[in-house]
């Protein structure tokens, strides 16, 4: 005599196992961005400016837009996901994404005026640093 109910039950056992075995799966396949990032800020008030240093590892200097006002500052851009380019090495699978890409905004507001026309900006080490000079009396 035939054990039906153990034959439904071990088909039934496999079809789970084959689904269990799909969902669990790895399988990365495409990762979109969010629609805008902030860049991680430190901003310092000194004598006699607003200093400001945005981490922009990996951002050309020619994708970076700054808006600056007597008392705030915008800063705006574009960084490229990065991911290995040349033929030696083409990504067949991405395992982690953790970089930031895409568009960029961040926006800081200060506590007085600065000069707009003396603003100086350099860019070293990733690092962009923004010296926003305080408003003096004329």
């Amino acid at each position: 005599m035939k054990d039906i109910g153990g034959i439904h039950l071990k088909r039934l056992h496999a079809q789970l196992g084959n689904v269990v075995y799909q969902m669990t799966k790895v399988q990365f396949s495409q990762f979109s961005p969010p629609l805008t990032w902030n860049p991680a800020l430190n901003v310092y008030r000194c004598e006699n400016c607003v200093a400001i240093c945005a981490d922009l590892a990996g951002v050309d200097k020619t994708m970076i837009d700054l808006q600056i006002e007597p008392q705030r500052l915008l800063i705006r851009g574009r960084r490229e996901a990065p991911e290995p380019r040349d033929d030696t090495c083409k990504a067949l699978q991405v395992l982690m994404m953790e970089i930031d890409y895409g568009g960029f905004e961040r926006e800081v507001l200060f506590p007085v005026e600065v000069e707009t026309e003396r603003v100086t900006v350099e860019q070293k080490n990733g690092l962009l640093w923004i010296y926003l000079p305080f408003r003096t009396a004329a």
